[in-house]
């Protein structure tokens, strides 16, 4: 295995055309939907999406071409996704990128130029960049496990999420920062008790690929954004072990583990001048620099009084219950 190659080093051009697909509108038009504050959902097999995601996630879904070593990323919006995805690119593309490679796809690329976002793809018409990466593929979605396409059955996954309130807090920033700075952090807090936030309800999405990880521990890492704060060379180790090409003694004694763990910290990303300048995304292009924000646990503090953490913390505590999942504040 040498791969994966970089998104973008396959797709030099940028490609703003948006062509859904057309064939699901019946369906979606009958789906429950709101909207609010700018903000139009609906829900589709028990989980709210973003509206213009929903013909993507059904194109998906019955459309998804697998191939031979595919790895898939998963998670909840602004849950670490980026650090996934440049964790994962390095650990699986080591052998043709060495940590030390002043011309690494991560030191020139935006981690979200490395490894391509499938929801948006398939829901702008453009799967079909897929079909031209060679194996083994890196991809990412934000769908929950149930709404994986049985094509994904046999690859691989990896799954991080975060402390709710701290990915709340986060999302809120993202959100503002792609252009709705009106949006109140009230609304989005709501809509996430209610299990209404975009991709929600969280607990749904958690538990989904918890279950799966725990009864079927090979295909699927759980991984905790928290804990990989606490000691990141171990989350190294742990990616290289499940994806089937641990380190080497000879890499080991290398230090490559800790290389590649410093190459992806958050402030080295943040300081490359490919995450200072230019944007990424087909519906809502957003900078470079609105994915590197603080990365730290604990910043729910400074945006929900005690009683919104109380709020949120039981319920999220009242839907995981019985199931071994929990979280520290």
């Amino acid at each position: 295995m040498v791969g994966p190659v970089a998104f973008k080093d396959v797709h030099k051009e940028e490609d703003d055309r948006i062509c859904p697909p057309e064939e699901y509108a019946d369906i979606i038009s009958t789906l429950p939907s709101f909207e609010s504050s700018g903000l139009r959902v609906r829900l589709y097999q028990g989980v709210w999406l973003l509206d213009h995601v929903v013909p993507g996630i059904m194109a998906l879904q019955r459309r998804h071409k697998p191939q031979l070593g595919d790895v898939v990323l998963a998670s909840p919006p602004k849950s670490g996704t980026t650090w996934l995805k440049a964790l994962s690119f390095a650990v699986m593309g080591r052998a043709a990128y060495p940590p030390s490679d002043a011309d690494h796809p991560l030191r020139r690329l935006n981690p979200h130029q490395c490894v391509p976002f499938m929801d948006n793809l398939f829901s702008a018409g453009q799967e079909a960049k897929l079909d031209a990466l060679p194996s083994p593929r890196l991809l990412h979605t934000h769908a929950h496990h149930s709404m994986l396409p049985p094509s994904i059955a046999d690859c691989k996954i990896v799954f991080v999420c975060r402390e709710p309130k701290d990915m709340l807090v986060s999302m809120w920033h993202f959100v503002r920062s792609s252009g709705s700075s009106d949006f109140p952090f009230s609304a989005l807090f709501e809509l996430a008790c209610e299990g209404k936030n975009p991709y929600g309800p969280i607990w749904d999405h958690l538990l989904g690929y918890w279950s799966v990880s725990r009864a079927t521990p090979e295909r699927v890492l759980f991984l905790k954004y928290e804990e990989m704060l606490v000691d990141p060379v171990s989350t190294v180790r742990e990616l290289a072990r499940f994806l089937g090409v641990p380190f080497t003694s000879v890499e080991e004694a290398a230090g490559w583990p800790a290389d590649i763990a410093d190459m992806c910290s958050i402030d080295a990303l943040r300081g490359l001048q490919a995450n200072k300048t230019g944007n990424t995304g087909l519906f809502f292009k957003c900078s470079h620099q609105s994915f590197f924000r603080k990365g730290v646990a604990g910043d729910w503090v400074d945006h929900m009084t005690p009683e919104m953490a109380r709020r949120i913390d039981a319920i999220v505590e009242e839907k995981l219950r019985g199931s071994g999942l929990t979280f520290t504040s």
